[in-house]
């Protein structure tokens, strides 16, 4: 007979005993839960309202293909409720009994503020590794522009050290067949998006606000809590899966490859993204545009298993075709990115001209203020208002804003998730809690700075980017580009509101 005893017991036993001098309520919380008195996030200031003997978790569904939770290292100490409601607007946002499913928009914001390492994401490292092992597949990975900042971290570099070349390297050690950059869907994305806004700007006005759907927390928040947007989201599949539905049709077809003997793979700082490929509108032709993906921490042990030391291993330069990227593309990480990148080939579409100075170093959309407001002027379209908004409690309170008031006076707001943007994802390198501020804004100086030092700032100066629609699109919201780099959306809400 096993003597080991569960967590729950022990903690029930621990109370009951009074042999700490604090109360340990083992079953959950009651009233509105709150963190534990001496581990409190930085997104907000000051101590939880409730003393440090009340605490809960919040509810992980074992479906969930972003993250999971280890009961026996679970604490309770109620920093995944304050993540999940503080931050991100989800925990209390619904009725209670639960409808239908678990409420979760798989950003793994608890992942990062969990301090026993409890909650975690899904690992598919070993998938990847049998698919490199499989000869009849050809496996293809892409890196996101965020994670060029920050898997050095993972190796003792400090935030921000720009590891691109090294991590191309380290995966072409690690025996993928080709490593193309997510900054170049990045490019392909603003094309269409920058192209798409133009167009509901001039012509189809219903349309605007005109809202981002890169961010696949984000979009998944809309789902749940605002569908009545939708038709506001651009419908431009995010950089990861315009990559995979490029690599899997026009790739495979330069290479002379069959579509279903690629395995797409892609590294991220995002754990949603573990979702986003398993969306049933993310496939053409019955191929799914993504396969596969690996968050930065499990990119770092996979190279890890194998020996690879990114501190060691010699630079490579990323396979072309879908390797080039702009300065625009590399920006994506950040908060703001989207939307600097955006009007940058905006206004070229509409002028025929490249955008001042000012618009290639626009402050007022950079930085880590919750809500950012910018104007932009566009000649031949106007003056257009820009929303940055990082943060999905404070995407809450901006929509609740717009609803309340009955209009938007921005047309163009671009949301992420995550504090900070991508660079601030579920799937980034863990921080301490004094500097994960400070790993953030190094991170975002970093893009920045690849940004300044790029030969070519705007996404439509990509010549490989003008190839692919010469060859492939033809051009911009054309028939093929709407069938592989476009997508629908699905109302969740019934599935939490009755």
């Amino acid at each position: 007979m096993s003597s080991k005893i569960s967590r729950r017991k022990f903690l029930k036993l621990v109370a009951g005993s009074g042999a700490v001098g604090f109360g340990v309520m083992a079953a959950g919380c009651k009233g509105k839960p709150s963190g534990a008195e001496g581990w409190i996030p930085d997104q907000y200031q000051g101590k939880g309202d409730f003393p440090v003997n009340l605490k809960g978790r919040v509810a992980i569904s074992d479906a969930n293909p972003s993250i999971e939770r280890d009961d026996e290292k679970c604490i309770l100490c109620g920093q995944c409720v304050e993540a999940c409601k503080n931050v991100m607007g989800v925990y209390g946002n619904y009725p209670l009994p639960l409808k239908s499913e678990i409420a979760c928009v798989n950003c793994g914001q608890c992942v990062m503020w969990c301090p026993s390492g409890a909650i975690t994401e899904k690992r598919n490292i070993k998938e990847v590794l049998a698919a490199i092992d499989d000869d009849t597949k050809h496996v293809v990975v892409q890196t996101a522009p965020a994670t060029k900042v920050s898997l050095g971290e993972e190796f003792g570099m400090p935030p921000g050290t720009s590891v691109g070349n090294k991590m191309a390297g380290a995966l072409k050690e690690a025996g993928f067949d080709a490593v193309f950059d997510t900054c170049f869907s990045a490019d392909l994305t603003i094309m269409e998006e920058a192209s798409e806004f133009v167009h509901r700007l001039t012509a189809a006005k219903d349309e605007i606000p005109h809202l981002t759907s890169c961010c696949p927390g984000w979009v998944k928040y809309c789902e749940y809590f605002y569908p009545e947007l939708m038709h506001n989201l651009s419908t431009c599949k995010s950089p990861q899966n315009m990559m995979g539905a490029t690599i899997k049709s026009f790739y495979a077809d330069k290479m002379g490859i069959k579509p279903e003997n690629i395995v797409n793979v892609s590294i991220m700082p995002c754990t949603a993204k573990k979702f986003e490929v398993a969306r049933e509108e993310l496939e053409v032709d019955g191929n799914r545009d993504m396969d596969y993906v690996l968050t930065t921490r499990e990119l770092a042990v996979l190279l890890k298993s194998k020996g690879i030391d990114l501190n060691t291993v010699p630079e490579r330069e990323y396979d072309s075709v879908l390797g080039e990227s702009t300065g625009a593309g590399k920006i994506f990480g950040a908060t703001g990115g989207v939307t600097e990148a955006a009007v940058r080939s905006a206004y070229f579409f509409a002028t025929g001209s490249n955008p001042p100075a000012d618009l290639l170093s626009w402050q007022p959309v950079r930085g880590m203020t919750a809500v950012k407001e910018a104007t932009a002027s566009i000649p031949g379209v106007g003056t257009v208002n820009i929303a940055v908004c990082h943060g999905l409690e404070n995407a809450r309170q901006l929509l609740d804003g717009i609803k309340a008031s009955g209009s938007s006076k921005w047309q163009f707001i671009e949301f992420m998730a995550c504090p900070g943007g991508c660079i601030g994802g579920g799937g980034q390198p863990k921080s301490t809690v004094a500097a994960q501020n400070s790993a953030k804004l190094k991170r975002i100086e970093a893009i920045y700075k690849e940004d300044t030092g790029s030969a070519k700032r705007c996404s439509h100066d990509n010549t490989e980017i003008q190839s692919v629609y010469k060859e492939f699109f033809g051009k911009p919201l054309s028939e093929k580009a709407e069938k592989y780099l476009h997508t629908t959306f699905v109302n969740r809400h019934d599935r939490l509101f009755s």
